[in-house]
């Protein structure tokens, strides 16, 4: 029986992650979601950034990559003003989750997450109104929705974090 590896992603994953975000990219697309990360976000520039800070982490299955994202302590500047709602535990730190990509079909996205939720008691993330299949799963997860943020790289988001 095969089971999930989480690991830092290196600079040899690059390719590698390039191709899932292309993927991801697409079916966003599909989903009724093109505005979200757009042509090319996140872009080499990006994940190489990620990665060298050593946020990039990636979850594999026999060695098959499935699913990429971004995890770092907060705080975060596209955080730090939210709208029509607010912040629970606002004294308290905060990780933050971002880049969230993966094949999809093997639960790996949630196992993500829940791999996140092991590590730290207070997450936050934020998605695109259009994308309903991740406001689906950051519900079924545990997130609720706290808000409105505004992103540096564009546009405005739905805010949710996830506080024990």
């Amino acid at each position: 029986m095969s089971e999930f590896v989480m690991e830092r992603a290196t600079l040899a994953d690059l390719p590698a992650m390039m191709t899932l975000y292309a993927h991801a990219r697409q079916f966003m697309a599909e989903q009724g979601n093109p505005g979200q990360w757009g042509d090319s976000y996140p872009d080499e520039a990006q994940l190489t950034e990620d990665i060298e800070s050593g946020g990039a982490w990636l979850c594999r299955e026999n060695g098959a990559l499935l699913a990429a994202f971004y995890f770092a302590p907060g705080p975060d500047e596209d955080y730090a003003v939210i709208r029509d709602g607010s912040w629970m535990g606002e004294e308290r730190p905060y990780w933050v989750i971002h880049r969230v990509a993966s094949y999809g079909g093997k639960g790996a996205a949630a196992w993500c997450l829940d791999w996140c939720w092991q590590r730290c008691d207070n997450l936050r993330i934020d998605t695109h109104r259009d994308n309903l299949p991740m406001q689906r799963l950051l519900e079924k997860c545990g997130f609720g929705l706290r808000g409105v943020v505004s992103c540096r790289h564009g546009g405005e988001r739905l805010a949710y974090q996830k506080l024990r």
